[in-house]
């Protein structure tokens, strides 16, 4: 016989799943039943939110959706702040659970695990959720949550299978077809429409954002860019859709006046992929980022079209798509450094270096990180070298900058999301930019990566406590209180869990570290909030 747990790894499998988070309970072991020997790899995180985290990183790497497999109740409890992560910032994650049997759902009468009602709590943080009821049901389900994950904007799913439909027998069902899905085209005459605003335009601004990233529209959006000659600011989520030294790129800066400036003066914006949000456009929280321009905002989820910024003109489509339809209105041509676009954001670039003149640390930091591992991946916490290389930091290629401090904002999330992203490649350096205060959300996960063979590289950014809401307190006249918590040994408790762990002395020190990683386990690198790294 084969059990519904069984067909769903099978069919898994058969729809390219080669990497599964979970931690297995009582409620979860008949889902593993098909595990062995299917060639998907199982990978034991400490903690369902880390497994969360560790599947939104392989997802936002791979661009695959992360999938994890969740026990009723506090498993699924756990989890929901990985998954509110990842619908903040529109990553696909498959969260199959487990749930009551059908006969006792809802009843409240105290069984294992029991919880009123899965479904709704995962409402805010999912796409959909849907409790399996037949056996049948499964391979539509599985189509449908593909259907998010490629057709639309993508988030999470989840779909919970009751104990007593778990070990049903599904021996008479047949494997399905992957479900071919194409993310829909925007309306010709809206595109060029746009275009013709575009070629009256004589200050154009350009805004791009994730969604551009997950359409895969790297090489469109440097196109675009130069045929509009249009100064173009990137979201964090889309650092690298232009490359560092570009002339016409602003960075991640649109919350700094000299990018505001800029902003008020455009007469056409063009906003793809991008919620216009708060944490990318508003992190100093004045609501001071205007557009008084005309604003044409493209996007695959309709309803964001309408949020944050009312635009003179709507599109809703795949980014890159849109992005190809909007080339075809315009002759191709290179960025030029003297071209007029360029000269407007060569004078934003050289305001911003005023404005940063006073974090040479910080440069020095990441120059060092660049030159010892040039072909590094990010994958960051809230902490305070994030904080700074979202605005310093540039990146020859998408997805290789990525962090919590944008959107939902969790803390312990650069950690597990690491190890996630090394899974998803493992042939590039990852490094986690993490903090002493964040690292201990999910300082058990290092077990999973010794456990695992994952060599990520820790970059962990010692203040001895919460530095940044101390400051953030001191600021509003408020006393500091809980801010200044008790540090462990942090070297010495990664140690003790496998991990090599060094406190760097200096640059070249640092260098020489990250140089000589190990390639199986983490490694650990204190770099204190002191001279030389900071004054």
């Amino acid at each position: 016989m084969t059990t519904c747990g069984e067909f769903l790894v099978k069919q898994l499998q058969a729809w390219g799943v080669d990497t599964v988070f979970g931690i297995p309970g009582v409620h979860t072991v008949e889902l593993y039943r098909g595990l062995p020997g299917s060639g998907i790899r199982h990978i034991t995180p400490r903690h369902e939110q880390g497994a969360g985290f560790m599947a939104d990183g392989y997802a936002r790497v791979s661009g695959k959706p992360g999938v994890c497999f969740i026990i009723t109740g506090p498993g699924m409890t756990n989890i929901l702040t990985a998954m509110g992560q990842a619908y903040a910032d529109s990553i696909p994650m498959l969260v199959i659970s487990s749930v009551n049997e059908r006969e006792r759902l809802g009843l409240g009468k105290g069984y294992l695990h029991e919880l009123p009602n899965q479904r709704a709590m995962t409402a805010g943080v999912s796409a959909f959720s849907h409790t399996l009821m037949s056996v049948e049901e499964l391979p539509g389900v599985l189509a449908r949550a593909f259907s998010v994950f490629e057709g639309e904007r993508p988030r999470p799913v989840h779909i919970e299978l009751p104990l007593d439909i778990i070990t049903a027998d599904a021996s008479h069902m047949a494997l399905a077809p992957r479900p071919v899905v194409r993310r829909p085209a925007p309306n010709r005459t809206l595109i060029r429409e746009a275009a013709g605003l575009l070629k009256q335009a004589e200050r154009p601004l350009l805004l791009l954002g994730g969604g551009c990233v997950a359409a895969e529209a790297e090489a469109e959006a440097r196109a675009l860019a130069a045929a509009l000659d249009a100064p173009t600011a990137l979201t964090i989520n889309a650092k690298g859709l232009l490359p560092p030294g570009h002339p016409l790129l602003l960075g991640s800066n649109q919350s700094l006046r000299p990018v505001r400036d800029l902003a008020l003066e455009a007469d056409v914006v063009v906003a793809i992929g991008t919620e216009l949000g708060e944490t990318d456009y508003d992190v100093v929280f004045d609501g001071d980022f205007r557009l008084p321009g005309r604003l044409i905002r493209i996007d695959i989820d309709a309803q964001q079209l309408h949020r944050n910024f009312t635009p003179h003109l709507a599109i809703q489509g795949d980014a890159r798509v849109a992005m190809r339809m909007l080339l075809a209105e315009f002759n191709p041509r290179e960025a030029d450094p003297g071209s007029p676009g360029a000269r407007r954001a060569l004078a934003v670039q050289a305001r911003l270096n005023e404005d940063f003149s006073g974090w040479t640390h910080y440069r020095q930091l990441f120059a060092t990180l660049l030159q010892a591992l040039p072909e590094a991946r990010f994958v960051g916490d809230s902490t305070q070298t994030v904080y700074s290389g979202n605005h310093l930091v540039e990146l020859d290629g998408a997805r290789r900058w990525f962090n919590s401090s944008t959107g939902y904002g969790t803390l312990g999330y650069g950690l597990p999301a690491a190890i996630g992203a090394k899974l998803a490649e493992p042939s590039r350096p990852v490094i986690s930019l993490m903090g002493d205060g964040g690292i201990q959300f999910t300082l058990p996960e290092l077990a999973s990566a010794v456990e695992a063979g994952v060599g990520i590289i820790v970059l962990l950014w010692n203040n001895a406590g919460y530095g940044e809401i101390k400051r953030y307190m001191e600021r509003r006249d408020i006393e500091p209180i809980g801010v200044d918590i008790y540090t462990p040994d942090l070297l010495a408790i990664a140690r003790g869990f496998g991990c090599a762990a060094e406190r760097a002395r200096d640059h070249a020190h640092l260098a020489k570290l990250l140089r000589s990683a190990p390639a199986d386990r983490p490694l650990i690198i204190e770099v204190q909030e002191a001279a030389p790294f900071h004054p």
